[in-house]
């Protein structure tokens, strides 16, 4: 992998920016890649290690959180017992159809036409949805029932299709199934840590080969900018989406994945 140090921050701030918002951030890593003619087995394992990156700072953002969690089910508090419930729950429909569907999802990847059809088809259902998701019935991680955590996890399983968002669909389901937004948002980056920590082990692993010793250096430069830019996102995010919703996103993946579609059209 023979890219400048130019393109691994570029594509590194485009993680960043994309992973917990409802615009799909393997869209626009792909997208991404198309532009910087950043493409290949070893540039698609540079892209699946980065989003460790943004793993690290939900982690990071959330430490009083998730520390809190693991102190609470040490004492065996129901709270910790029922928010580690939901992150299962949730976490389940993503490992099952994970482990059964990743060589059809892995050719998905590689459909720059994919994400950005993906892109509109998502954007409309973000607008649709929001005028339909009224009712907010839990307000907490915590008070999600069971079921109900597994029906949002799925969500997660759709937006295995690239361009889609995980996050956008986590976040979508949630609403439908009655999440106060705030909670919706918090859900999908708890949710992230332990499906993107398995599914970029995992992609790790299958494109193992493709790496050579030099690659480790960008990849570590990708993983860090991704984390500093993510950090600065997740906390930002909330605060946007509690105020004005998740319209402004919707209306952008419509603006570019109809870029994208008319460039791709075009060349």
């Amino acid at each position: 992998m023979d890219h400048s140090l130019t393109d691994i921050i570029i594509l590194g701030i485009v993680e960043g920016l994309t992973e917990f918002l409802p615009v799909s951030s393997t869209g626009h890593l792909i997208l991404a890649g198309e532009l910087l003619g950043f493409t290949g087995p070893a540039e698609l394992a540079f892209k699946i290690a980065i989003q460790l990156g943004a793993i690290l700072a939900v982690l990071v953002a959330y430490r009083q959180r998730f520390t809190g969690i693991v102190v609470g089910l040490a004492r065996r508090d129901a709270g910790a017992i029922a928010f580690t419930r939901n992150i299962f729950m949730g976490f389940l429909p993503a490992l099952l159809v994970g482990a059964v569907a990743y060589e059809t999802i892995k050719l998905m990847l590689e459909s720059p036409m994919v994400v950005a059809i993906a892109l509109i088809v998502g954007g409309v259902a973000i607008l649709v949805i929001e005028r339909l998701a009224h009712r907010a019935r839990f307000e907490s991680v915590e008070a999600i029932p069971g079921a109900t955590a597994f029906v949002v996890g799925v969500g997660q399983c759709i937006a295995m299709i690239p361009g889609v968002s995980r996050s956008g669909a986590t976040i979508m389901f949630g609403l439908l199934a009655g999440l106060e937004r705030k909670t919706a948002a918090e859900y999908s980056f708890f949710l992230a840590v332990p499906t993107m920590t398995a599914a970029t082990a995992y992609a790790l692993y299958k494109n193992r080969d493709a790496l050579e010793g030099g690659d480790i250096t960008a990849i570590g430069i990708g993983f860090l900018v991704a984390f500093i830019v993510a950090l600065a996102v997740v906390k930002g995010f909330v605060a946007i989406v509690s105020r004005f919703g998740f319209a402004p996103f919707a209306w952008y993946r419509i603006i570019v994945g109809s870029a994208a579609l008319v460039w791709l059209l075009a060349r």
